[in-house]
């Protein structure tokens, strides 16, 4: 029998899907594989994304970065920065007096964000930041939750990185609640971008990575999860909004 003063035991992490056999077999297998895509197919990321998105993509980011009340002089972590798209969007917005750093654990993606003219770049992950308590005003996440091994660790690291009264989003993609619509989603993203991206310079790794990027959207745990994990990692006015009707944007406040 446990003393009553025990701790208390740590929470089952929380996948943001369940294991994709298809790509890997353990999860040390899914990191190392897909930061192998992601270094791989970094020179063609953001050529494929302006297709996937019709060139729509930055005005996107940019707009929801103001909706989640980023001003200018604030400071920002971008988790998951990729390419630096949102990193570079919130640049414009803090302007000099303000500081954006982009974490991500691909070091080929982050050579892109360098040259998007993202300054301050640092290699890492989600689930273990390597800042101090309450350094930024600002947390963003452009649609990389589904990379994530662990969404409790990676919200209890967010919100311990965030000063009080500071923001979180994140951008994310959902399949439309109608079976027509998720059909044709998943056409688009599951077939379409995949073959698009063939055309580029490592066109087997795009592909790959296109297709895996389709799988996880639509294994994701539902939007009801994500809020909740939210609240239980502390976070206040946890909220959901929708964008075109596929755009999810998470807004959490600690």
């Amino acid at each position: 029998m446990s003393g009553s003063g025990g701790a208390e035991p740590a929470a089952a992490p929380l996948p943001p899907h369940p294991p994709l056999h298809r790509y890997y077999g353990s999860e040390g297998e899914r990191r190392a594989r897909v930061g192998a895509w992601f270094d791989e197919a970094a020179a063609d990321y953001d050529w494929i994304n302006r297709a996937m998105s019709f060139g729509s993509g930055d005005h996107y980011r940019r707009q929801a970065l103001l909706r989640a009340g980023l001003l200018p002089g604030m400071s920002l972590l971008d988790a998951g920065a990729g390419t630096g798209a949102v990193a570079a969007a919130a640049q414009t917005i803090v302007g000099l007096g303000g500081s954006v750093v982009a974490l991500d654990p691909s070091i080929g993606m982050l050579g892109r964000a360098g040259g998007r003219g993202v300054r301050r770049r640092v290699r890492g992950v989600a689930e273990a930041l390597p800042f101090a308590d309450g350094r930024f005003d600002r947390l963003s996440m452009g649609f990389a939750l589904r990379h994530v091994a662990d969404l409790r660790a990676t919200f209890a690291e967010y919100r311990r990185v965030l000063a009080p009264g500071g923001a979180l989003l994140l951008l994310e993609i959902t399949p439309p609640a109608s079976a027509l619509g998720h059909r044709l989603l998943g056409f688009y993203l599951g077939r379409v971008v995949p073959l698009v991206a063939r055309l580029g310079h490592n066109g087997r790794a795009a592909r790959e990575l296109m297709e895996y990027y389709w799988d996880t959207v639509e294994q994701c745990v539902p939007p009801a999860a994500i809020l909740a994990a939210l609240a239980d990692a502390g976070f206040a006015r946890c909220e959901r909004a929708v964008e075109m009707g596929v755009f999810s944007e998470y807004r959490a406040w600690r």
